[in-house]
């Protein structure tokens, strides 16, 4: 049978018919299923305008803020956990809702803008073991201003919710991150030093932040090269009120705290420097006890171990790191010691450390002041008595011990002056 013949006895079947238009439905069906596809990529690219932040980014947590504030309808949620542990040891607790991952719709300025936050299901960061998220924002149209809009309400109202309180970071892998939530502002009239080492400080510290100009110039100058940076040392014997005080600076500067501890296991020299390097603007860096981490040469001698720090960390590390911080803005490193003869004398020359202060045991005035200032309605007289009868018992008592024993007679002065001799028990 010719080849013509045969295509035609099929033609004439009803089974080949039929098979042949559902090959024609089928076929048409794909075609437009890829134009649609092919329309919709056509249309965000050309129509909508599409923002992807990552958790890595700075803005990321003022913006679930902002979401959180703007998405007061949706049902999937997730909670967000901040506690702060007081001096006197109280802890609060505060509980912040934002979107679960998953899709939101919000109204925005005559807009819906569709909300996807995205978790990985693998990878995350080592040292915290948080998984890596973004947020990502759609809209129509392709005006950008719409981002920035949203950007600068974010930012706003993470200030607006930090205003008058100090923000505490701590390291979190190889940045830092908040520690608890901001802490109402210590004001330095709640810290009693000894008479004018307060002023002395502060003085110091201001001075160094309002001459960048100074510094900017000579740090040009190769044949006299001087970073804009300062190191301060506080020591003496606890609970005299060195990190209080620190506290209550960042306050009066309107400054942040970054707390490290050199006694992280975690800390690697790499890690230091890179910390120290991206520091947050406008903060305070605050090595703690650092006698907890490294001794004299000397000391390093008898104890290897010891000296050679409780990580990664090593001591050529700590001073390059040191000697590193430098930037465009002030940075101010303040450390602190109980011990300061256990500290390498490397550590503390000029240059790392530009000033050292003594924080030692309440002298009479710093006993009459504080009685003064935590009871107001009292006479002179009585706070001198306090701070006799005080200096009687013990010739070593410090800021801490002072406000414990007040903190037990609130509304007793003469408890308080009474019954001194409790003061060290």
């Amino acid at each position: 049978m010719p080849l013509s013949d045969f295509v035609l006895a099929l033609k004439d079947g009803g089974d080949f018919g039929a098979g042949f238009g559902l090959v024609g439905v089928g076929t048409a069906l794909a075609l437009a299923r890829k134009g649609a596809q092919f329309g919709l990529v056509a249309f965000r690219r050309h129509y909508m305008i599409t923002l992807e932040v990552p958790s890595k980014d700075k803005s990321y947590h003022w913006l679930l803020n902002w979401i959180s504030h703007h998405a007061k309808h949706t049902q999937h949620l997730s909670v967000e956990t901040s506690y702060l542990q007081h001096e006197s040891g109280r802890v609060s607790t505060k509980f912040d809702f934002v979107p679960s991952p998953g899709n939101h719709f919000i109204w925005y300025r005559r807009k819906w803008i569709r909300i996807e936050r995205n978790r990985e299901k693998q990878g995350g960061d080592l040292h915290t073991g948080t998984p890596w998220e973004s947020v990502t924002f759609t809209a129509l149209g392709t005006n950008r201003e719409i981002f920035f809009n949203i950007l600068r309400e974010a930012r706003e109202l993470a200030l607006q919710q930090q205003e008058g309180r100090t923000i505490m970071y701590t390291a979190m892998g190889a940045e830092w991150g908040g520690f608890g939530f901001p802490r109402r502002r210590r004001p330095l009239s709640s810290v009693v030093l000894e008479g004018g080492v307060s002023e002395r400080l502060v003085q110091d510290v201001k001075e160094f932040i309002d001459n960048p100009k100074w510094y900017s110039e000579r740090g040009k100058a190769p044949a006299w090269w001087i970073p804009y940076r300062r190191g301060y040392l506080l020591y003496g014997p606890p609970g005299c009120g060195k990190s209080s005080f620190i506290t209550a600076l960042a306050g009066e500067l309107q400054y942040s705290i970054c707390l490290l501890s050199l006694s992280d296991r975690s800390l690697s020299d790499d890690r230091l420097n890179h910390l120290l390097s991206v520091a947050p603007g406008g903060s305070i860096i605050l090595l703690e006890d650092v006698d907890a981490a490294f001794v004299s040469r000397d000391g390093g001698a008898e104890n290897p171990a010891v000296y050679q720090g409780m990580g990664r960390l090593t001591f050529s590390g700590l001073l390059n790191a040191l000697d590193g911080v430098a930037s465009t803005e002030a940075r101010i490193v303040f450390m602190t010691t109980n011990y300061v003869d256990r500290l390498d004398p490397a550590l503390v020359r000029p240059g790392r450390v530009d000033l050292k202060q003594y924080v030692g045991h309440c002298s009479r005035w710093q006993l009459a002041c504080m009685f003064q200032r935590f009871y107001p309605e009292q006479p002179p007289a009585a706070a001198e008595r306090f701070a006799e009868q005080a200096l009687a018992v013990s010739k070593q008592i410090s800021a801490a011990q002072v406000q414990g024993h007040f903190m037990l007679y609130k509304m007793d002065p003469e408890g308080a002056i009474a019954n001194i001799h409790s003061i060290l028990l």
